[in-house]
C-alpha cells in the first residue's frame, strides 16, 4: 500500500533512518509530493485504497509501515496522521501536518460535498474536479498550465469510487482537538497563505494547541501547497526532520521491543 522512489521490505530499513512516509489528501496520490519525494528519496507514500473511515485509513498505513516512522499528511492525509498517533502514539518518531483542520464537520458540508459527488455521477470525474479544483489553488498559480494540468490528472485518475470513499470518511471523521495537546513529539504545522479552504488561522489554532509546535506560513501559496511552493515546503521539513527528540529513560523491566514517549527537546 506504500509507493516509493526505492523499494523497501518493511522490517529492512536502516535502524539509524527513520522513514518518512507522506499521506496523501483527498483525491490526491504520489504526484501532489513529487518535489518532496525528489528532495527526500527515502520517503514512501501511502495509498487508502476504497477506506471509507479515517480510523481504517489510519489501520491501513499502520499494518504496511516500519515500526517507527516520520509521518507527513497533506489535507485529509493529515487527519489520518492524527489518528496514526491517536492509534499507536509510540510508533510516531516526529508528525507534520500541512494545509488541514481539526474541526468536526461545519453546517453544509455534507451538503456541498454530496453537490460535487452528485456531479461526477452525473457528469464525470473531470467536471467534478474542474468544479473543485481552482479554488484549492492560489489565484496567481490558476496560471500555471504545468501545475494545473499535473494536479488535474491526479484528481481524475484516482475515481469516483475513490472520491465517494474519502468524503465518507471526512463527513464521520473522529474528534481530534482535544488530541493536540498530547503529542509530544516535533510537529510541523503548514499552510500556504492563500489557501482559501484550510486557512491560516486554523493552522496558528492548531499549533498553539501542539506543545512547541513549529508553523510554517508559504506565501503565495493555496490548498496544494506541496505542489505549489515545494521549494519552501521541503526546506521546513528539512528543518522538522534534523528536530532533536528526547528519548526517555527505558522504565525498569521494559523489553527490547518495547517503546518510549518522545518529546520535542525544550
Amino acid at each position: 500500500m506504500f509507493s516509493h522512489t526505492r523499494i523497501f521490505m518493511l522490517g529492512k530499513f536502516s535502524e539509524s533512518v527513520v522513514p518518512l512516509i507522506l499521506l496523501p489528501g483527498l483525491i490526491c496520490d504520489r504526484r501532489i509530493f513529487a518535489d518532496q519525494l525528489a528532495a527526500f528519496p527515502d520517503s514512501m507514500v501511502a495509498d487508502y485504497g476504497l477506506c471509507a473511515s479515517i480510523q481504517a485509513m489510519a489501520r491501513r498505513v499502520l499494518d504496511a509501515a516500519p515500526r517507527r516512522f516520520a509521518l507527513l499528511g497533506h489535507s485529509l492525509g493529515a487527519r489520518v496522521a492524527l489518528e496514526v498517533v491517536r492509534q499507536a502514539p509510540e510508533r510516531v518518531d516526529r508528525l507534520a501536518l500541512v494545509s488541514t483542520g481539526v474541526h468536526l464537520p461545519r453546517d453544509h458540508e455534507a451538503e456541498a460535498r454530496f453537490a460535487l459527488r452528485d456531479l461526477g455521477r452525473a457528469s464525470g470525474m473531470e467536471a467534478l474536479v474542474d468544479s473543485w479544483l481552482p479554488p484549492m489553488v492560489a489565484p496567481a498559480n490558476l496560471a500555471d498550465p504545468s501545475l494545473m494540468q499535473r494536479l488535474r490528472a491526479m484528481c481524475i485518475d484516482a475515481g469516483l469510487a475513490r472520491f465517494e470513499a474519502q468524503i465518507a470518511a471526512l463527513l464521520a471523521r473522529p474528534e481530534v482537538e482535544s488530541l493536540l495537546p498530547a503529542i509530544a513529539c516535533p510537529t510541523l504545522v503548514a499552510c500556504g497563505s492563500e489557501d482559501r479552504w484550510s486557512p491560516p488561522d486554523q493552522h496558528r489554532a492548531i499549533a498553539t494547541a501542539v506543545a512547541d509546535a513549529d508553523l510554517v506560513v508559504v506565501d503565495c501559496a493555496g490548498h496544494m501547497l506541496p505542489a505549489e511552493a515545494p521549494d519552501a515546503l521541503n526546506a521546513a521539513i528539512a528543518r522538522w526532520l534534523e528536530t532533536p527528540i528526547h528519548e526517555e529513560p527505558r522504565s525498569q523491566g521494559e523489553n527490547d521491543d518495547g517503546f518510549q514517549s518522545t518529546a520535542a527537546a525544550r
